[in-house]
């Protein structure tokens, strides 16, 4: 009885303001023009729903962030594994790649913009800077920190150097090179809405956004939010259950 209390206090603190919202709507606190009720945004919600633009715009954003995940993920994971596993590698990439890590995601925008316009390509490219970061630091600090015993038994069996990488130090980065992709995962889908604020063409969620706010349709603004915040939590919790399986599959060999 406890825990199920206990899984339920997250839920305490989104319901008060909830309910502090809709008392606020219901007895005229506020006489804004851009304070909306929770009724509009719900009646809002069910529009876009059933007219379909929620999903041309949801489907444009995922498959932006996808695409740029999936670029950014495979290129940090080759770099993580020549800056952990090459001293010679890390000698020659690794100062170039720590100045370009200090760059900030969003000073690349008037680079990526006049190279690749503001179309689909630009935001991909933007999308996979922001995943490629966290996947190369985290890949090459979880190969390059194995601890030292486990190499030691390795060398003692007579291992060989593809021995000693799949059953040695692969298995013992994994939480790490997990952790760089769940964190590229989440930072290329919040980049995917600064890139469509930003580079302002094409469909995507960041543009109901933009819609909302040149309009002053505040319903529409608190509905894209709630939903970026609630894909956002799905790829969170999908992430989190890929890589429990993958890490019991991997335990199985």
């Amino acid at each position: 009885m406890e825990a199920g209390v206990k899984a339920y206090r997250g839920w305490l603190l989104p319901l008060v303001a909830l309910g502090a919202w809709w008392l606020a709507s219901e007895y005229g606190w506020s006489r804004s023009g851009l304070w909306v009720s929770p009724q509009q945004v719900l009646a809002t919600a069910i529009h876009e729903v059933a007219s379909g633009h929620l999903w041309v715009a949801l489907g444009a954003s995922l498959a932006r962030d996808l695409s740029g995940f999936a670029i950014g993920a495979g290129l940090g994971l080759a770099l993580g594994c020549v800056l952990g596993l090459s001293a010679l590698g890390n000698r020659l990439l690794g100062p170039s790649f720590n100045t370009f890590k200090q760059v900030s995601l969003f000073a690349w925008i008037p680079l990526i913009s006049v190279w690749f316009g503001l179309g689909d390509v630009a935001k991909v490219v933007f999308l996979s800077l922001a995943a490629l970061v966290p996947v190369v630091v985290n890949t090459a600090d979880g190969l390059r920190n194995v601890p030292l015993p486990l190499l030691e038994v390795a060398r003692v069996y007579g291992y060989s150097r593809w021995q000693s990488l799949t059953l040695v130090r692969l298995p013992a980065a994994l939480p790490s090179i997990f952790t760089g992709l769940y964190l590229g995962l989440i930072y290329s889908w919040l980049a995917t809405i600064g890139a469509e604020y930003l580079l302002v063409s094409g469909e995507g969620i960041g543009n109901t956004l933009i819609d909302g706010s040149e309009h002053f349709r505040m319903d529409l603004v608190l509905f894209g939010m709630l939903v970026i915040g609630t894909v956002g939590w799905l790829l969170n919790s999908l992430a989190r259950l890929a890589e429990r399986r993958l890490q019991r599959l991997y335990g199985t060999f």
